[in-house]
């Protein structure tokens, strides 16, 4: 076990036990475990049931008294990562090949501040997981049906700048996330990863989605016809135009 691990893997569990334990078999099975660390925070009361003791990589557990948002849950996760790499991953990603040594080939240059793979959902199909930056009219042109503001990838090509990536798989260097000093955690639930993306590409630093790497996402809709998931989004994104519209970064995503 490395003294000071390449990557910290922070995962936080909503009552997600059974997911984790697919998660956590996946990165023990496909991904390089002499060179990670996992922080697995358990947001509500639940029992994991399983042994964690017995994987191959250091898993640090934290128990949470009282429910925290997204944001909160990962800069508090952080507070234990020893890693050069801090990594925010969902339970309910699905691992089939190690994508760290190309998302890390992909952050080579100093430019690079944070990055995505791609994400399928089970069934092969692309998921939306690199957009451009939400403004009131591309909000409207999505409620419309006419563009998503998603990224079409081209073939064979190994980076690509997008505006942001969404938050169920990022990969930043520790030093940044701090620098930045994390989320916001104003946002209880959404937006906080186009928020950290915004700052990011402010701070002179790209953004870029890995379509080497490739991840898959076993998503669960319920949320979404959900009231209080409802609210969270309202609120998020009133939060988010209140910091950033009108003040966007120029990014070198291409349409």
């Amino acid at each position: 076990m490395a003294a000071n691990p390449l990557i910290s893997i922070s995962i936080v569990s909503h009552l997600q036990a059974v997911l984790v334990q697919k998660l956590l078999a996946d990165i023990a099975e496909k991904v390089d475990t002499r060179s990670i660390e996992v922080i697995l925070t358990c947001n509500l009361p639940e029992e994991i049931g399983f042994p964690l003791e017995d994987l191959p990589f250091t898993v640090k557990k934290i128990n949470n008294p009282m429910p925290k948002g997204f944001g909160a849950n990962h800069n508090a996760a952080f507070q234990h990562a020893q890693g050069l790499w801090f990594c925010i991953m969902n339970p309910d990603i699905r691992i089939e090949t190690d994508p760290f040594p190309n998302m890390l080939s992909c952050m080579d240059d100093a430019r690079g501040g944070l990055v995505g793979p791609r994400v399928l959902a089970l069934d092969g199909t692309p998921e939306d997981s690199a957009r451009r930056f939400p403004t009131p009219f591309t909000l409207f042109t999505k409620l419309l049906g006419l563009n998503d503001g998603r990224y079409a990838v081209p073939p064979d090509i190994s980076s690509l700048p997008v505006d942001w990536v969404a938050g169920m798989f990022m990969l930043i260097r520790a030093q940044d996330f701090e620098r930045l000093r994390g989320f916001d955690d104003h946002f209880f639930l959404y937006y906080e990863d186009v928020d950290l993306c915004v700052r990011l590409w402010k701070s002179g630093l790209h953004v870029r989605l890995c379509p080497e790497a490739t991840v898959f996402h076993d998503a669960r809709r319920a949320s979404h016809k959900n009231l209080r998931y409802m609210r969270w989004h309202i609120c998020s994104m009133l939060h988010y135009f209140r910091k950033h519209l009108g003040r966007l970064p120029l990014t070198d995503g291409k349409p």
